[in-house]
């Protein structure tokens, strides 16, 4: 849509509330009478684009210059001042935005053609819909019948690394982070002369499901690169949880976990190097989670 239909939609919109200057005609200069409206050009700022480490609100701080020099540190929603008992406009709309996009990121789904464009084929979990997946945790950490065959059938038996995408809780993750993060990480593990296995995505899974896959495969090392649960600083946050020979029941502490990569965390390509890296060590050290000494 170009400017100059939209532009057409909303003098339509108006004319149909009444707020052109024929309508305003009609009522004779009845006293309090609504001024017509105009349509303008320009556009709001998007609120989602502003970086809150450099936003201070504060009117008339003491020792301002040094609150937001520690501000600058953290992505946290501090020094953003009042209007009288409340906050200031701005932030909070930025906090609506913020929750709205980490809802959005919770119950929609992965485009399955961005799946495809990636090359990667999709299993399922156990779960069947979104609200199972949200509220049955378990099932999510279990292939379906029919997801575990296919991992049977199409994927290499027995490789070095295992590498696979899952959505989590959060398919803004995947959509952000994955065009670039998968690449790097398969041509880290390619230049270190690792042998890799048939990637592909699962959708509604947990962590956990890693650790089936891992025995199905027959891989030495599980990766799954996987959307974590949003908050209100980022939608988009997406972690690699890595295991050396995964087994079904084993304890969370035998995970190393790399977390925090979006595009105001570790960002993507940089991610992928690091994790490959990670895995090249597992190799070496046989060993993941606490057990690894980096």
């Amino acid at each position: 849509m170009d400017e100059k239909d939209l532009r057409s939609i909303i003098e339509q919109v108006l004319t149909e509330m009444n707020m052109t200057p024929a309508r305003a005609a009609v009522s004779d200069g009845a006293a309090g009478a609504a001024p017509a409206s105009a349509v303008e050009d320009g556009c709001i700022p998007d609120i989602t684009e502003v970086d809150i480490r450099r936003q201070y609100l504060v009117e008339d701080p003491e020792n301002g210059e040094d609150y937001a020099e520690l501000k600058a540190n953290a992505p946290c929603r501090l020094g953003i001042g009042k209007a009288g008992a409340r906050y200031k406009t701005d932030p909070q709309l930025q906090f609506r935005a913020a929750h709205s996009a980490a809802q959005d990121a919770v119950f929609s789904d992965v485009d399955a053609e961005f799946v495809e464009r990636m090359g990667l084929w999709t299993v399922q979990t156990q779960c069947d819909s979104k609200d199972t997946y949200l509220t049955r945790p378990d099932l999510g950490r279990r292939l379906s019948a029919e997801g575990a065959a296919a991992v049977r059938e199409k994927c290499k038996k027995n490789p070095t690394v295992q590498i696979y995408v899952s959505d989590g809780l959060s398919s803004a993750a995947v959509a952000a982070n994955v065009g670039d993060l998968l690449p790097a990480l398969m041509q880290g593990l390619q230049s270190y002369k690792i042998d890799v296995g048939t990637p592909f995505f699962v959708k509604y899974g947990r962590v956990g499901v890693m650790d089936e896959i891992s025995e199905i495969t027959g891989a030495e090392v599980t990766c799954v690169l996987i959307g974590e649960r949003p908050g209100l600083i980022t939608a988009e946050s997406m972690s690699a949880y890595i295991a050396y020979k995964a087994t079904m029941g084993m304890p969370e502490a035998r995970r190393t976990v790399l977390s925090n990569i979006h595009r105001a965390g570790t960002i993507p390509a940089e991610a992928g190097a690091h994790i490959a890296e990670i895995i090249k060590i597992m190799l070496e050290k046989k060993a993941s989670g606490t057990d690894l000494k980096l």
